[in-house]
């Protein structure tokens, strides 16, 4: 069984995401799929940093989707402890994912979803580790970040690998007739050069 780990954040100082329906779609669709009895499933809501460590040590996710907003070279928008944006860089989640991607490690990470504008550089970084890693080159409408996810893990439920999955996320990106569909980005750093 593969658990899913969901980590969301929208600090009160940002623009308002639609956080609830992105996880609604992802969990209806699990719920729905053809493969659900291998899937897992956890959220937490309102992350602050020390959150994102405490929730993969209870969890022990292989897929981490992290749903918020990204500020590029800065870093992933987390929450401090009075709900305000606090960054963290890509290269402390490269560090975190590293840990848990280990593959001495029982039922490591192989795939994390950052879905988050601009967050194309922290999926670079914590490529390094994990297999499989999805960023946004640019920014991202909520719409269109809510398609995309819906998509993929669609797919996944339906014994799809993670390429065909990602494939599936930006073809519902096209079908719900937004233009951002080449702003999903797959890194997968392990895969042998074709």
């Amino acid at each position: 069984m593969q658990k899913i780990l969901i980590l969301a954040a929208n600090p009160k100082d940002t623009s308002r995401l639609r956080l609830d329906q992105e996880l609604r779609g992802i969990e209806e669709g699990l719920r729905r799929a053809q493969h659900r009895d291998e899937f897992a499933f956890a959220q937490r809501l309102a992350v602050r940093p020390r959150d994102i460590q405490r929730a993969m040590l209870e969890e022990t996710p292989q897929i981490v989707h992290f749903s918020g907003h990204g500020e590029g070279a800065e870093g992933l928008v987390f929450e401090d402890e009075t709900g305000q944006a606090k960054l963290v860089s890509g290269a402390a989640l490269a560090n975190l994912f590293a840990l848990f991607a280990d593959p001495v490690e029982p039922n490591p990470v192989h795939c994390v979803v950052l879905n988050g504008c601009y967050s194309a550089v922290q999926a670079e970084e914590i490529a390094e580790h994990v297999p499989y890693v999805v960023g946004m080159t640019k920014a991202v409408g909520d719409t269109a970040a809510i398609e995309f996810a819906v998509g993929f893990y669609d797919a996944l439920g339906a014994g799809r690998t993670v390429e065909f999955a990602f494939k599936l996320g930006c073809a519902a990106i096209n079908l719900a007739g937004k233009p951002e569909s080449a702003t999903p980005v797959l890194i997968n750093k392990q895969a042998p050069p074709a």
